[in-house]
């Protein structure tokens, strides 16, 4: 049983190009010990907002490999959407779910946030607990007056540079907002009716910060598709505002002003508690038990007699299923899934040899690392960053096969249809992140390895070395692969993008030859 567990809700500023929101959806599925719990895709608000939820570290890395793809695939200089946003990922909360702390999920924004800043070039604000500046910990302040109100406070007011990445916005991404806060519950009710005056007027009137309901944001949206309008709301405590009291709040409004609910939606995924607080008020409920829910019930008992009998773990597919399925003659699993196999045996590999531990001989350790300038003797830093590496490769291996799998449902599309060549060139691009990244984590797994050739014991160098060459391997066959990719790609800024990537990596395998 998984004792820590964090949750992610990332936005994204696309809700109408299906192939884009799988890539993002496979971003995240492509890290170990990540699981996607929901997916929202709106062609009104133009928006899709994912759930995941899993160990700390994964989630945060899921955070930054879903932000990375976004920032390949959208372009903020073409979007048009009912919903405000400052970026091709707008915001990323983190959530704590169970054995983590506010201050954990604080930490993963910071972290997470740098990451977008360093290495994307994306200005990142920090908001609701994760912010050190209190006028910015509203979300809505930040997206005030939009991309343009943004870049504008940005260029003339000295309390808004960002907290982590460049002062200006990024030309296609925009910017990210990321933080961390509780659990809330996204809520939009719809209004029989396609004045967009009345959405708003309503959401004014109910909303806290025009002395409204405690713990309420909303704001008016227009369903343009359906000809009709939308109080979009968040509510940020459902125990002090549920859901049924913001429901009532926007029916007894939208009568007095001669209209009528026809629908009301949940975006993401809602606390069990919410809704039976709406239940128990709707229906009246006397004595209720939240037990008396028969799926609550039984996940009571099945925890119990797990608990009696001793926990047991799910069994993984095994080698041998993997090699089945590799010599079943169906495009996936293919090279690319082998390649980061490849990678994870040998980061694996260097775990073993951090366990096993440095020479007898101190002198000899010390001695021998004096070869190696700049390198630190701490064996278990570099254990834990293999063993990261190690569940990151694996994740890798069912990543690259799902990837290629877009690749072929693209390609299956008819060439009648529009959609096919924007289909093609975004699974391309995705087909080629999985690979480029089992070669960029496979060259940092060949310098560990060689690293502890100087730190660890002399009985477990030939192991090392067929570390080595595994992680070479891997580090060729991603390569092979990105560059296959790349000859069908017709997106010429992507090609430019990946080649360079693959150029650096490539480099990096030649210095490690000459080791």
């Amino acid at each position: 049983m998984i004792e820590r567990l964090v949750e992610c809700v990332p936005n994204f500023s696309e809700g109408r190009n299906a192939e884009t929101v799988r890539a993002l959806v496979e971003a995240i599925r492509g890290v170990e010990g990540v699981f996607v719990l929901d997916e929202e895709m709106d062609q009104d608000h133009h928006r899709s907002v994912l759930t995941c939820v899993g160990l700390p570290e994964a989630v945060a890395e899921a955070a930054f490999q879903a932000t990375r793809m976004a920032a390949g695939l959208i372009d903020l200089r073409v979007h048009q959407g009912g919903h405000p946003r400052v970026g091709a990922t707008d915001v990323v909360p983190f959530v704590p779910i169970k054995g983590v702390t506010m201050e954990d999920c604080v930490s993963l924004a910071r972290r997470v946030g740098k990451r977008i800043g360093n290495e994307l070039g994306i200005p990142v604000f920090l908001y609701e607990r994760a912010t050190e500046h209190p006028d910015r910990a509203n979300l809505e302040t930040i997206r005030r007056g939009g991309l343009e109100g943004l870049a504008s406070r940005m260029a003339s007011e000295p309390g808004w540079v960002p907290d982590f990445g460049p002062r200006h916005l990024h030309p296609t991404a925009g910017a990210t907002v990321v933080g961390a806060r509780p659990p809330l519950i996204a809520y939009n009710v719809n209004l029989q009716t396609d004045d967009l005056a009345v959405a708003k007027a309503i959401a004014k009137t109910v909303r806290f910060s025009s002395g409204g309901l405690p713990y309420l944001k909303a704001i008016g949206v227009e369903l343009t598709s359906r000809r009709l309008v939308q109080v979009s709301m968040n509510l940020t405590d459902f125990e002090e505002t549920p859901i049924h009291v913001a429901f009532e709040a926007v029916r007894r409004e939208a009568e007095q002003r001669g209209t009528e609910i026809c629908g009301s939606e949940v975006i993401g995924l809602v606390p069990q508690r919410a809704l039976i607080q709406g239940a128990e008020f709707f229906l009246k409920l006397e004595r209720f038990d939240p037990t008396q829910v028969l799926e609550t019930r039984l996940e009571l008992v099945l925890a119990r007699e797990a608990k009696t009998r001793g926990d047991r773990t799910i069994a993984q597919p095994s080698i041998s299923d993997f090699l089945a399925d590799v010599a079943a003659g169906t495009p996936t699993p293919g090279g690319g899934s082998v390649a980061a196999l490849a990678g994870a045996l040998a980061a694996a590999l260097g775990v073993m040899a951090c366990k096993i531990g440095p020479p007898a001989d101190p002198t000899k350790q010390q001695s021998a690392l004096a070869k190696v300038p700049g390198e630190t003797s701490d064996l278990q830093a570099t254990e834990r960053r293999l063993q990261e590496l190690s569940e990151r490769l694996r994740g890798l291996i069912q990543a690259d096969a799902d990837a290629y799998a877009g690749v072929v449902r693209a390609y299956r599309l008819p060439k009648t249809d529009p959609s096919r060549p924007s289909a093609i060139a975004t699974s391309l691009r995705v087909a080629s992140e999985a690979p480029l990244e089992t070669a960029t984590l496979a060259s940092e797994t060949a310098s560990l390895l060689h690293t502890l050739l100087a730190q660890t014991k002399p009985t477990v160098a030939p192991d090392l070395k067929v570390g080595l060459l595994m992680a070479r391997a891997a580090i060729e066959g991603g390569l092979e692969n990105v560059y296959a990719n790349l000859k069908s790609q017709t997106n010429q800024s992507v090609v430019k993008d990946l080649a360079q990537r693959a150029k650096a990596v490539e480099q990096r395998l030649v210095e490690l030859k000459s080791l």
